[in-house]
Formats: C-alpha cells, sequence, structure tokens
C-alpha cells in the first residue's frame, strides 16, 4: 500500500497530515501527487466531490512553492465563498509547520478593505473566486505576473454558475508558461473545450468513469403520487433517526415551502436559497455545519460549491432535468471513504427518467418501499432504547437526586416504569401515525417502465360540473398541454375531462362531480401558478358551455373560434373552397372576395 512517506512530500507537511490522522493516500491522490511533483504538464483531473481532490493538488502546491519569495505563485479558483474558504483552511492546516507560507482567501460578501490589508503583503498562494479576483486585479492589489501553477476546483460548477467569461479573462491575465491543472466532477464539452484552448498537452487523470455517480453512494428512489411527495419526505426522515441531509428543490418558492412545513412540523431543519442576504446564508450553513440543523432545503444553484462533512443522506425531492446535476448532489453524500445514501421521490411519469440517469452514472437504483406507520413507530422505539443504552450516567451530578426519584417511583414495578418511560417519549408518535394510509404505488414490471397503461377507466354516467384552469391562448394552451397538466398533477388517469373549451386566459373543462374534489385538491397540495376552481354545474342534455364570464357577441366568425389562428385556418379554407369554384363567364361575382 502507497503511504504519503513514499510520494515525496516535504517533511513538515508530512508531519501535519500525520497529526491531522491521514494515514494513506486516497486514489485521486496517488495518482495526481507523484504527476505535479514529478512530471511538467498540464493536468485534467476527473473525480467526485469529497474524493480528497483539495489534498491531492494542494500537497503537491505547498511543497513547490518557494516561502522566500513574496510573490503570488499558485492561484486557486472555486466556485464559491464557501469551497474558497474551506480550500484555504485546509492548506493552512497542511502548512501549519511550514515557515513563512502564506495563504490568502478572497471571495465576494467579505469587507474588501480587510481583503486590501491581507494583501499588502503577496502571498504564496492566493484562493479566490472569479469575480472578487478580477475586481482586485483592476485595483491593482492583486498581481498575477508571477503565478506558476493555476487551479481550477470545481470546474464545472464555475460554467454552471455563470463563471465562463470571468474565467477566460482570468486565464488570459496569467503568464502562458504556467501549468493549469483543471479539476472536476465531470466533464461537459465546455470543459473540454477549455482544455483544448487554454492547456497545453493536457493529461487526463480519471477515478472512476467519466459523469459516474460516487462509488460509496446507494442510489434509492421510492415511488409516490406528485400530491403525497412532502408525506414520503416525513416518514424517510422520520425513519433515519440520525439523518443528517440536504434536501434539494427545485425552485426557490418550493424550498421555502418544504422547510416551513418541516419547521412546522417539529423537525430541526432551514431553508437555503438566492432570495437570503449573505449574512443569512453564513448563519444557515453555520448551523448546519455545527448539526444544529438536522435538515437543510436547499435549491442546487444555493446548495453549490458547499463542502459538508459526514452527510449521511441526499434527497432529490425532485429529480433534476440534468443528470450531471443529479451527480452533483449524490456526490456530496458518501465522502472520504464513508457510506452514503441518495434518495429520489418520483411519481410514475419520472421512472423513465431513473432509468436514464442509471444508464449514464452507471449505478442502479433500487426501488424501496414508504416506510408504513408500525414500521416508523418501531424504528423510533428502537433508537430510544439504544440512546438509553448508550447513555453516559454522571454520577456525581445525579446521585443527589436519586434517593428523591426512587422513592417517588417505589410503588411502580420494573415493567411499569418502563411502559410510562416508553409512553413518554413515543406517545406522539403512536398518535401520528396510528392511522396512516399506505403511500407506496403498486410496482410495475420492468416491461412495464414508461409505458403507458392500457387499461381504460370505467365508463361514468351522472352530474357534471365545469372548472375552469388558467391556461389559456396567452399560455399556447391546446387540449393536449390541458390534459396532461390536470394528468400531470392528479396523477389519477380515470378522472374523466370533457367539453374542453379554450380562451383566451383559462379553460373551461367537465368533470364528474364526484371527481371534482379530487382535482381540487390535487392543485391546492401542489401549489404553484396553476390553479383550478369551480365555476358552475352542466345539465347532462345540455350542449351549450357554461360561460358565464363572457356574453355571445356573435360576428364574422363562430364563437368557437375566438382564436385568431383558428380563425385564420377557418377563413384560408373558405376561400381555398371558393377559388376551387369553376369559372362562370355568365356569373363574374361568383369569383368575388
Amino acid at each position: 500500500m502507497t503511504k504519503f512517506e513514499d510520494l515525496g512530500l516535504r517533511p513538515e507537511i508530512l508531519t501535519a497530515i500525520t497529526e491531522l490522522g491521514y494515514e494513506s493516500p486516497m486514489p485521486i491522490q496517488e495518482q495526481v501527487i507523484p504527476f505535479l511533483l514529478e512530471q511538467e504538464g498540464d493536468l485534467v483531473a476527473l473525480a467526485q466531490t469529497g474524493t480528497g481532490k483539495t489534498a491531492a493538488f494542494g500537497l503537491p502546491l505547498l511543497t513547490k512553492i518557494d516561502t522566500a519569495q513574496q510573490h503570488i505563485q499558485a492561484l486557486i479558483l472555486s466556485p464559491t465563498r464557501e469551497l474558497c474558504i474551506q480550500i484555504a483552511n485546509d492548506l493552512k492546516h497542511y502548512a501549519t509547520h511550514m515557515t513563512n507560507a502564506k495563504i490568502v482567501p478572497v471571495y465576494g460578501g467579505e469587507n474588501i478593505v480587510t481583503q486590501y490589508k491581507q494583501l499588502d503583503i503577496q502571498p504564496q498562494i492566493l484562493v479566490a473566486t472569479p469575480g472578487r479576483l478580477i475586481d482586485l486585479n483592476k485595483r491593482g492589489k492583486v498581481h498575477l505576473g508571477n503565478v506558476r501553477y493555476l487551479v481550477l476546483d470545481e470546474a464545472d460548477e464555475m460554467l454552471d454558475m455563470g463563471f465562463k467569461d470571468d474565467l477566460e479573462t482570468i486565464l488570459q491575465s496569467v503568464p502562458d508558461e504556467r501549468r493549469t491543472l483543471l479539476f472536476s466532477a465531470t466533464m461537459p464539452n465546455e470543459i473540454a473545450r477549455i482544455a483544448q484552448q487554454y492547456m497545453t498537452d493536457a493529461t487526463e487523470i480519471a477515478v472512476g468513469t467519466r459523469n459516474a455517480g460516487a462509488e460509496n453512494v446507494d442510489h434509492i428512489y421510492y415511488m409516490v403520487q406528485a400530491k403525497q411527495r412532502y408525506l414520503a419526505l416525513k416518514r424517510i426522515v422520520d425513519m433515519n433517526p440520525d439523518i443528517y441531509a440536504i434536501v434539494f428543490c427545485r425552485t426557490r418558492q418550493e424550498t421555502k415551502e418544504v422547510a416551513d412545513k418541516l419547521m412546522t412540523d417539529g423537525y430541526n431543519a432551514d431553508a437555503l436559497h438566492g432570495d437570503l442576504s449573505q449574512a443569512q446564508r453564513d448563519n444557515v450553513m453555520n448551523k448546519f455545519r455545527i448539526r444544529h440543523l438536522q435538515i437543510l432545503v436547499a435549491t442546487d444553484v444555493a446548495a453549490r460549491g458547499l463542502d459538508v462533512s459526514d452527510l449521511t443522506h441526499v434527497i432529490n425531492y425532485n429529480l433534476p432535468d440534468d443528470v450531471e446535476v443529479y451527480t452533483h448532489r449524490s456526490g456530496r453524500t458518501g465522502r472520504a471513504g464513508k457510506r452514503g445514501v441518495s434518495i429520489s421521490i418520483v411519481h410514475q411519469r419520472e421512472q423513465r427518467k431513473i432509468r436514464t440517469i442509471e444508464h449514464i452514472i452507471k449505478k442502479k437504483f433500487e426501488r424501496a418501499r414508504i416506510p408504513l406507520g408500525i414500521d416508523i413507530c418501531k424504528r423510533q422505539l428502537f433508537h430510544l432504547i439504544e440512546r438509553m443504552e448508550q447513555v453516559q450516567v454522571n454520577d456525581e451530578q445525579i446521585d443527589q437526586f436519586l434517593p428523591h426519584v426512587f422513592k417517588k417511583l417505589d410503588y411502580l414495578s420494573k415493567e411499569d416504569v418502563i411502559r410510562r418511560f416508553v409512553s413518554l417519549e413515543f406517545n406522539r408518535f403512536l398518535d401520528y401515525y396510528r392511522d396512516a394510509e399506505d403511500l407506496n404505488l403498486p410496482e410495475k414490471s420492468n416491461n412495464e417502465i414508461g409505458t403507458k397503461s392500457k387499461t381504460r377507466a370505467p365508463k361514468k354516467r351522472g352530474q357534471r360540473v365545469r372548472m375552469l384552469i388558467n391556461l389559456g391562448f396567452r399560455h399556447n394552451a391546446t387540449p393536449r398541454t390541458i390534459l396532461s397538466a390536470i394528468n400531470d398533477i392528479t396523477n389519477d388517469r380515470t378522472i374523466s375531462i370533457g367539453d374542453i373549451e379554450i380562451a383566451q386566459r383559462g379553460t373551461y373543462f367537465d368533470v364528474y362531480a364526484d371527481q371534482a374534489n379530487q382535482v381540487l385538491e390535487a392543485f391546492e397540495a401542489r401549489g404553484g401558478k396553476l390553479t383550478v376552481e369551480l365555476v358552475g354545474k352542466r345539465d347532462k342534455q345540455d350542449n351549450v358551455p357554461f360561460r358565464p364570464d363572457k356574453q355571445r357577441t356573435g360576428g364574422k366568425y363562430p364563437d368557437k373560434f375566438d382564436n385568431p389562428k383558428a380563425a385564420q385556418r377557418y377563413e384560408n379554407r373558405r376561400r381555398k373552397q371558393q377559388d376551387d369554384r369553376p369559372v362562370n363567364p355568365d356569373k363574374p361575382w361568383r369569383r368575388r372576395r
């Protein structure tokens, strides 16, 4: 087995990493460190986050720099201030026993005057976010003319966050003879273009397969109705009492709603999204890092560059549209050789997306059943007993109270004490899950995945009601998009939709009266911009559309041609029929428009 002593690092660095508990290099370190120390040339290193990339480039850089020279010799770019601070702190720990080694982080959101003072004497290693670096360079506080090593850490995330132009500005500002080291979890086309344009004969080192998922992560998905995502999330959290997780949502609004619901229901959670100020963001992240929060609900943009150790779970409240985003999400757990779990809450229409992700990340997803109420109660009870068994008893502090406690409980048997203890801690779970429904959907065979159901809903008869959805011609709505929206949100194809009538700002449609509440509840539970309301009843013999907000005013075309495009098609057909009539010289007016 390779050891750090075999890699050619400085003795002071070896002392520091031994004190930090480093024993043997991780795979990416084992390949990158000798390359940077023994060879010349550029490098593209592909490895998942949490695999030891900071040490892979940081230890060789500290070995290579000349601490007697007071100018920037190594420049490290990172996408976010959190990662920038983390990298700088790690390098400072590695350089604890090196004399005159100076490492400075600069990033947006920090008082620029403070950073000015840190740069009065130029450091040997500068860690920076792109925007702040360009600002300081224009002000003349950062001098890049002596940079020998340029490191792009989490390069794919920097491109995702819109730093493409900034990166190219920086790449043109550093000397041409520098070594460029590019570290990334995935290899999108833009990364390949930068490598081709700004790097010379770059060597590629990949740990694992390109764009593959982390090796130490188990991928699990739960199948639910879309409106029951939140209930499923609560059960997942309750089934894992020691959970320490990030829950990823698609939008800022959804992030706020899910976090608010969790906090209202008594969970130790908070939200991280783009509407927070930098001070609020720092406060949330500090609480999460020291585990005052168990659950962080975040958008992908807000969570980029977060460096949090020991996450037990990543939960995808919604699957991302981009598989590379899923790779980044799942890579935040299972770090440093530890096991992690990536959970996805999906509905039936997303099952095909699961198969696509499996194919690209080369990992198999396991479909798990959402825990029943009795399963959760049992898990919580055993967790409580385990905590009681492992608790450290401090005799010196509690001995003075025990005689009174023993006297108070003397009339109870051991069995009664245990029963009351369990009930005291456990009644809320028993009460909440007493009549909890089974949220699991029936499983399909592999041949059925991604195919449309061939079963038809039984024919219904009876009273129909008129409903209005806020999608119309101005939103490019068609009968197909209306049906698709209702099916997606209700997740029930047995709902009978009829007499669809599209207007400018909304669409009227009929459903049977006993299905109307189901539609209303599904849209209300989903939230968001799409809304549905009940506007009246329809007699089953009445063929006239119910339109309380619009009078029939007559006009050139029938009422169904409110849509200008439909009216134009009607006019074109009428003219064509007129033009195709045989010409009668005795009746020239037949061709008149």
